[in-house]
């Protein structure tokens, strides 16, 4: 019997040594993705739990198999989930209220690939943090001891084109628009004087998805939104001359789809 066939039937196949620009490329896409999700974090809200959490996910990730190399389907459907920290335009506004102004938001929506460059993408997140009423005289914020809840919740349809940079990324840019719905409570307030508004702002986002696994992908983006017409009609928003709640936000995903 020959040597060889015995082999191939035993399953024992000699395996082909991978070629060592291949390799420099893997290595080179993982440093590429690791740059990225540094600039974001840096450019959030530096010390942030909900930040770390994120990245330690993001690295684990990172030690898994890489994904196999397969042409990508016409139409991919990817649902997805995502963290981020918003830096919000209105700072006076957030300082003087929560101390501070920026916060998390946490959401999940679903992507519509074609072609594996177009790219639909429909997002829905929300956030909800409680401070206190305050007021603004001579450029001085001054708090007042009485809670206040705000929620904001976003829902964002956006479109826009992947670029093909390597077999594992994906850089992209994308535009669109979003409806936001704006509630703010307070002790002693009366009905008429809570708040429920809702406006629609743009929406501007670039960044890259990193895929570890057929079925798994990480993205990291920075995301612009302005959304006028909420603040600056009455209270501490009117008094610092602040009337758009929207602002720069790191957004960290966990995507699941071809």
């Amino acid at each position: 019997m020959n040597t060889t066939t015995a082999t191939l039937i035993a399953g024992t196949q000699p395996q082909e040594k991978q070629p060592q620009s291949a390799q420099r490329s893997q290595r080179s896409d993982f440093l590429y993705v690791l740059c990225v999700l540094r600039g974001c974090v840096i450019s959030a809200a530096q010390g942030s739990r909900v930040l770390c959490v994120l990245c330690v996910l993001c690295g684990c990730f990172a030690l898994a198999a890489p994904a196999a190399a397969q042409e990508p389907p016409a139409i991919s459907i990817r649902p997805f989930v995502f963290g981020s920290i918003q830096s919000f335009a209105a700072t006076d506004t957030f300082n003087a209220v929560f101390g501070q102004s920026y916060d998390p938001f946490f959401g999940g929506g679903v992507q519509v690939v074609v072609h594996d460059g177009f790219v639909v993408e429909l997002a829905a997140s929300r956030f909800k943090e409680t401070g206190q009423r305050a007021f603004i005289n001579n450029g001085q914020s001054f708090r007042l001891g009485i809670p206040l809840t705000a929620e904001i919740v976003p829902f964002e349809i956006t479109g826009g084109y992947r670029f093909k940079l390597s077999p594992r990324v994906r850089p992209y840019v994308a535009g669109g628009w979003g409806t936001y719905k704006y509630t703010e409570t307070a002790e002693f307030n009366v009905d008429t004087e809570n708040v429920a508004t809702r406006h629609s702002g743009f929406v501007l986002n670039g960044g890259a998805d990193f895929r570890l696994q057929t079925w798994i992908s990480i993205g990291a983006d920075v995301q612009y939104t302005h959304v006028p017409g909420i603040l600056g009609t009455g209270g501490v928003s009117q008094q610092a001359g602040e009337d758009d709640l929207g602002g720069v936000a790191a957004r960290f995903k966990l995507i699941v789809g071809r």
